[in-house]
């Protein structure tokens, strides 16, 4: 694929999606049942598509909403669904309806107050939070997101009582049902006026943000970080962790900068990515192109996507560190530094990860679990602590608390940028000083990613 002409600039104003017509198509927009493109379809994660092509409208979110609801009925789940979301455009939209509908279904719902951006990691990490406390009725979630797809995109995924990404089995239920229901035009959801529903004895505000920023130390080394006194920046691209950052550099005592505070639903402030498209792919050196042009301000830098799953790391000695290496260094880092880890923990990595973790595995002495492409596939082994960390190159990963028990089952982005403090702080090296050290105990493994189109 040609580098376009735009890659790594601002974007300009005529590229910015026009919000009005883009929430106007949601609500007016009806998709045909019989026609595949418009059905629901859930992929690694979840539903997504855009409202312009009929791909993400209301139907779709009464439908999947109401199919997990039915759901929920047939699995026994009964204690409360998290809902969370990003700062797409679609997203506050798609919210309202699941908030309405939910409401209606009697479900014990949960959402950020004031109807607030709540990212992956933080529904996770909620989820198993309740789950391991002792309740009897399970928690679920969902997350509604498109990732780091471009502005004009929604996404809509659910998060079972295990915290992580649904398995194709339940997928596959989920969405076969929703799109019976889309079939049936719509005869079997039940639904709320917003007001009512906001006022419903079953919603609840909930602030998912603290319960994750105190929990942080038991997963990352944050005195460590605090000590060292490093000057850290931070791009959360505009996303759902805007609102995070601050109070963690507060209660840990980090210097920490926030770079671009601007949250905006056309990403009017982002580079262009390389195939001319505005997407808030922090592993992209050309939608991170602002922040990398800070990396000598700061000792460490990072960013995220928009519902903070993924991460992107910043150094002087490397500028954005392919996520291949990130994985590879903070495998060698953790597998050398978390004591309290069971001893067979193994390392998870999807078939196209780099080879270069298989040789760390190997020196370390460590089993590496290799699973097809989806963070679903480590969903068990983090529940039940036989895999330490977990990590796909897109650039997700998680790993357990120092204590050896599941921290997330999500992506966390949030995490991973942190590690990369810590690294820092305790060697006194950026993690791209140690990959240049691993490139020179193990070689320098040959990587190309290549996008294409699907026909479908």
């Amino acid at each position: 694929m040609a580098l376009h002409s735009l890659a790594g600039k601002p974007a300009p104003s005529d590229m910015l999606v026009n919000i009005p017509r883009l929430i106007s198509a949601y609500y007016t927009t009806h998709p045909d049942p019989s026609n595949i493109d418009e059905k629901v379809s859930f992929g690694t994660s979840g539903h997504r598509g855009s409202s312009f092509n009929g791909q993400f409208n209301e139907d779709h979110i009464l439908a999947i909403s109401q199919s997990i609801c039915e759901y929920r009925q047939q699995a026994g789940i009964g204690g409360p669904l998290y809902l969370g979301m990003d700062t797409h455009a679609l997203s506050e939209a798609a919210q309202t309806t699941a908030v309405e509908l939910f409401a209606a279904n009697g479900v014990e719902l949960f959402i950020q107050a004031d109807m607030g951006y709540a990212p992956t990691p933080a529904i996770s990490h909620a989820i198993l939070t309740y789950n391991n406390g002792g309740n009897s009725a399970k928690a679920d979630g969902v997350v509604i997101t498109p990732s780091h797809n471009p502005p004009n995109d929604g996404g809509f995924k659910y998060n079972p009582p295990e915290g992580g990404p649904a398995p194709s089995e339940t997928t596959k239920t989920i969405q076969d049902r929703a799109n019976e229901i889309l079939a049936d035009g719509l005869k079997a959801v039940q639904r709320l006026p917003l007001n009512k529903a906001m006022q419903a004895s079953n919603v609840h505000a909930y602030d998912f943000m603290m319960p994750y920023v105190n929990d942080l130390a038991n997963v990352i080394d944050m005195a460590a970080i605090a000590q060292a006194g490093l000057k850290i920046g931070v791009d959360p691209m505009g996303g759902a962790a805007i609102a995070y950052w601050e109070p963690i550099a507060e209660k840990y005592g980090l210097d920490l900068t926030i770079v671009n505070t601007a949250v905006d639903p056309t990403f009017s402030f982002m580079t262009v990515d390389k195939d001319g498209k505005i997407r808030m792919d922090c592993s992209s050196p050309y939608a991170m192109a602002s922040l990398i042009r800070l990396k000598d301000e700061f000792d460490i830098a990072f960013g995220n996507d928009p519902d903070v799953d993924r991460h992107g790391i910043v150094t002087k000695s490397a500028g954005l560190l392919n996520p291949n290496h990130y994985l590879a260094v903070a495998i060698w880092y953790l597998f050398q530094h978390r004591p309290g880890w069971p001893a067979d923990a193994a390392i998870g990595k999807t078939l196209v990860s780099s080879s270069m973790i298989d040789r760390v595995a190997d020196h370390l002495g460590r089993r590496l679990a290799e699973v097809p492409v989806g963070f679903k596939y480590f969903v068990d082994g983090l529940v039940d602590g036989s895999y330490g960390f977990g990590g796909e190159e897109s650039a997700g990963a998680s790993f357990l608390r120092h204590n050896g028990k599941v921290w997330t089952t999500d992506k966390d982005g949030i995490i991973l940028n942190l590690l990369a403090a810590e690294i820092t702080a305790v060697t006194q090296r950026d993690p791209g000083e140690h990959y240049q050290e691993l490139e020179g105990l193990f070689g320098s493994p040959v990587y190309q990613r290549s996008d294409a189109p699907a026909s479908r």
